[in-house]
């Protein structure tokens, strides 16, 4: 009997090609080098026969759920699988019951649990005991942050594998692999396939090998063939299939650079609508949303600075947004921050200073820390004379005292008068003149230069 065999299984040609292609081992299976490639842990303690409970983590159509088949079919177990979404405590405890029943033969089963996110604490308590006592191998998928949604104890008796997106590269084998093959893919079919509009299908699947095959069988099937009853798949077609125009980006190349750069520099050049359109540009092509997100992060810390320090929030605010939202709705809170980030004053300020400090201690001498400012905390620093002499800052008015913090006379931070960063400019301007009174009185190294 099949281990994947399922009651009332439909037949196989009127499955999806997305299913019907799935790898049916590692040779097969394409990308993940970086978990599968030779040596590596997961496919090392596959081939050995030795899996224990894992945690494959990544986005939607990397191969998470072919990678738990392929596991039972080297592994020789029975496969289990649920979704956790149609799932119940009862539903899990008659398949343990099941497997606990075969464990006395000698058969070992996995019990796939996709979407184990969506379980909630009862449900995964429930795995626990038969877990940790080897009743059950678990396989569980996430696109969640597993280290956020699986509870600590079922982390800890797992393997946690996080598989990537799939390269361009790769999901174009995989549609080559499935318009050749005849047994379970469109071998069968005269298709003429335009190179660019294969190249179409990979670029717009977002790395999803679910969604290319998907368009690509829809394209396939609804275009009508010539008089030779060949299927002309053409750039047209892919984009007609994957409801998606081709846009000139590519991330691996000059107009991916290209674009990103106009992106920030017109939030740097105070133009939100500019920004706003090359950013539509790169979400449209299939960009990452946290790509541009994280563009957003370092525009706002970079060209806006302490000029707005909300802008920096704001920013960040998108990002994890981003992240826990997803497409299509996080274009929202991410034009939010470009428009922001976009219309604030700017100041590169923080920038030129931790610049500047690097470049110091890079280039110069390193800086013993003053006595007075050495930790103190621990017994017996008191004998070695840490932290004696050193005034604490909100025993005194303004909560600020006449004290040096380096044992040089160096200036990194120089604000500007563009928005808030005016205001800090007027208080530290002050606070430095206070310092510098007391320079003559503290001790400074006979060679003060960095």
């Amino acid at each position: 009997m099949d281990l994947f065999e399922e009651k009332n299984q439909p037949d196989s040609k009127d499955l999806p090609l997305a299913v019907r292609m799935r790898p049916g081992n590692l040779e097969e299976f394409t990308g993940q080098e970086h978990i599968l490639g030779e040596g590596k842990l997961l496919k090392r303690i596959i081939e050995a026969d030795r899996i224990s409970s894992l945690i494959l983590y990544g986005p939607p159509g990397t191969g998470k759920t072919a990678l738990a088949h392929i596991i039972a079919n080297i592994t020789k177990t029975v496969f289990e699988q649920v979704n956790a979404v149609d799932s119940n405590v009862g539903t899990l405890r008659k398949l343990i019951a099941a497997a606990k029943q075969r464990r006395i033969s000698g058969r070992k089963t996995i019990l796939f649990v996709d979407e184990i996110h969506r379980f909630n604490k009862a449900q995964q308590d429930v795995l626990m005991p038969d877990v940790e006592e080897g009743a059950i191998i678990l396989i569980g998928a996430t696109t969640h942050n597993p280290f956020f949604s699986i509870n600590s104890p079922l982390l800890s008796r797992s393997h946690i594998f996080e598989l990537e997106l799939l390269s361009e590269d790769d999901l174009i084998q995989i549609l080559k692999r499935a318009l050749k093959d005849k047994d379970k893919g469109l071998g069968n079919l005269k298709i003429k396939m335009d190179h660019k509009a294969l190249a179409h299908l990979a670029k717009v699947s977002d790395g999803d090998a679910r969604k290319a095959l998907n368009s690509l069988e829809v394209g396939a099937l609804s275009i009508s063939a010539d008089s030779k009853g060949i299927i002309n798949f053409t750039l047209s077609a892919a984009e007609e299939s994957i409801q998606k125009k081709a846009v000139v980006y590519d991330r691996d190349e000059d107009a991916h650079y290209d674009t990103a750069s106009a992106f920030i520099k017109s939030m740097r050049g105070s133009d939100p609508d500019a920004a706003l359109y090359w950013m539509a540009k790169m979400l449209y092509a299939g960009e990452d949303p946290r790509f541009i997100a994280r563009r957003i992060v370092i525009c706002a810390a970079e060209d806006v600075g302490n000029a707005d320090p909300h802008a920096l929030m704001v920013a960040n605010a998108a990002l994890q947004i981003s992240e826990f939202v997803g497409l299509p709705e996080c274009r929202i809170p991410l034009a939010q921050a470009v428009t922001y980030i976009a219309t604030a004053p700017k100041s590169n300020a923080a920038y030129m200073g931790i610049e500047k400090a690097a470049e110091d201690v890079k280039q110069g001498r390193t800086l013993e820390v003053p006595q007075y400012l050495k930790d103190a905390s621990y017994p017996g620093a008191d004998k070695l004379g840490r932290g004696q002499g050193y005034k604490y800052a909100h025993d005194f008015p303004d909560h600020f005292v006449e004290q040096d913090y380096i044992p040089v006379d160096k200036v990194y931070y120089q604000p500007s008068e563009s928005g808030y960063e005016a205001r800090i400019k007027q208080r530290l301007t002050r606070l430095r003149q206070r310092r510098r009174k007391i320079k003559p009185q503290q001790d400074k190294p006979t060679n003060s230069k960095i």
